[in-house]
């Protein structure tokens, strides 16, 4: 099995759980309220551990109690978390996390510690980057180190996945072209391309004339439209299940899905079991804590 490496963010998600998601200047009541180990990177990094893949995190986390919270998860979770850096400039990355009765949230992020991974950092950490079979990537970093670490993964024959979330409008085609596999959603695949958000086919064939070689489009309960360089497109319809929660569903999917590359599956194989991933996920509240495992996965 190929090993991979995830550069990415680490946070504390605060969760509040109400009927609905204030607008401005309205104060509503929370359901339920909890905190949880969360951040694009480290969400991705923990799904892959706990489904049996062979994974290192590589980011940064504040001098403070929450970065001791977030690396004693990934460690539970057997990520290694040892070349994670702490840095005492900033406080270890937040995010503020309303969701509604059908699941659906609205996010708020304080970067914190994840704006300090920057290109001597990527630097310092070559030799992980050298060791690994595929390198996974998000937008909750500074971008100019995602295009240096996506650019390093290919002079180093790496695979290189990038989830485009959050989503930059001015993404540069330099990136788009370094990455082996891009997942957007539809909202993202939108921003990125300038698509009408109900017509993801166009965007997709828009991101492929700017470089893209591989578009996983995740489309909530649409499914997954998967277009290949030199190939005939496909849909997969996705699974029904009851939403409790939306915040990890994204993250859990890219995960299963690079590790399905990594024990050398097909692309569409690997988003079968990428969707069975995430349609278990979206059944439990918060973003690690809501991770199906293997045998989970296998009884779906």
């Amino acid at each position: 099995m190929k090993k991979i490496v995830v550069i990415g963010s680490l946070n504390l998600d605060i969760v509040a759980k109400t009927n609905h998601i204030p607008t401005v200047g309205e104060t509503v009541i929370a359901k339920y309220g909890g905190q949880f180990q969360g951040g694009k990177g480290a969400n991705q990094a923990c799904a892959i551990a706990k489904l049996g893949g062979d994974v290192a995190m590589l980011g940064a986390v504040g001098v403070d109690d929450a970065g001791d919270y977030l690396l004693k998860g990934l460690a539970e979770s057997n990520v290694n978390e040892k070349n994670i850096k702490r840095v005492s400039d900033e406080p270890t990355g937040q995010a503020w996390i309303t969701i509604n009765k059908e699941g659906n949230n609205s996010i708020v992020v304080l970067q914190g510690s994840n704006a300090l991974v920057d290109i001597p950092y990527i630097e310092s950490i070559k030799s992980i980057i050298e060791s690994v079979d595929i390198v996974i990537m998000q937008l909750e970093i500074p971008i100019e180190t995602v295009c240096y670490a996506a650019r390093l993964a290919k002079e180093l024959g790496k695979i290189v996945i990038l989830d485009p979330a959050p989503v930059a409008k001015n993404l540069p085609d330099s990136l788009i072209a370094d990455a082996d596999y891009i997942k957007p959603n539809e909202n993202e695949l939108a921003l990125l391309t300038g698509c009408n958000a109900d017509d993801y086919i166009d965007g997709v064939q828009r991101l492929a004339e700017r470089g893209a070689k591989n578009i996983i489009a995740s489309l909530g309960e649409k499914g997954v439209y998967c277009y290949q360089e030199g190939k005939e497109p496909f849909h997969k319809p996705a699974h029904i299940v009851d939403v409790v929660d939306t915040t990890a569903a994204g993250d859990s999917f890219l995960a299963a899905f690079a590790l399905g590359l990594a024990k050398d599956m097909s692309i569409e194989a690997s988003i079968d079991i990428a969707q069975k991933v995430a349609a278990i996920a979206v059944t439990r509240l918060g973003a690690q804590s809501s991770i199906p495992t293997a045998d989970e996965v296998a009884a779906f």
